[in-house]
């Protein structure tokens, strides 16, 4: 997995200490109702695109940047669906602990721009549109608390959008 040069440089600094860090959730849902997915290679669990806010990021950037370098498509973030923090740690297998603020977007593929899916980085073996209601296993838990945050949005209404991208 590709650790972003800024977490690095802190690493040199502050060794396995837990960092805070902003990540971001793509739920990039096209015409037919289907999920872009892709699966890991870190775990080898299927999940929802998401990455690491770089400094200085607009974090809608961030989502459309992480859905290009891993699958290659190119979408649209319309809405800010859902603002948690990660209630426990991750300890990576070289040690380095962190927690997440994530930020889950609601996206679509942008028009004129690449829809198919393809592998487009190390950090993914496999990625490809699904039907939220076959979604391929090993399936990541943290991920389904992620769509039932989104679905749970759709039910409040999308006026509810804790923040809107136009669109």
């Amino acid at each position: 997995m590709a650790t972003p040069e800024f977490i690095l440089r802190l690493r040199e600094k502050i060794g396995h200490d837990p960092l805070w860090l902003i990540g971001v959730t793509a739920y990039v849902e096209d015409a037919e109702g289907r999920v872009l997915l892709g699966r890991r290679s870190d775990t080898g669990m299927w999940a929802l695109v998401c990455g690491i806010n770089e400094p200085g990021e607009e974090p809608a950037d961030t989502v459309v940047r992480e859905v290009a370098e891993e699958t290659g498509v190119d979408v649209v973030p319309e809405a800010l669906v859902s603002v948690s923090a990660q209630r426990h740690e991750t300890v990576y297998s070289n040690g380095d602990r962190t927690q997440y603020l994530d930020l889950t977007f609601l996206c679509r593929p942008a028009e004129g721009g690449c829809a198919e899916p393809r592998v487009a980085d190390d950090e993914s073996l496999e990625v490809g549109w699904f039907a939220p209601d076959a979604l391929p296993e090993p399936f990541s838990p943290t991920m389904s608390e992620r769509m039932a945050r989104v679905r749970s949005w759709r039910e409040a209404g999308a006026g509810r959008a804790l923040f809107s991208l136009g669109g």
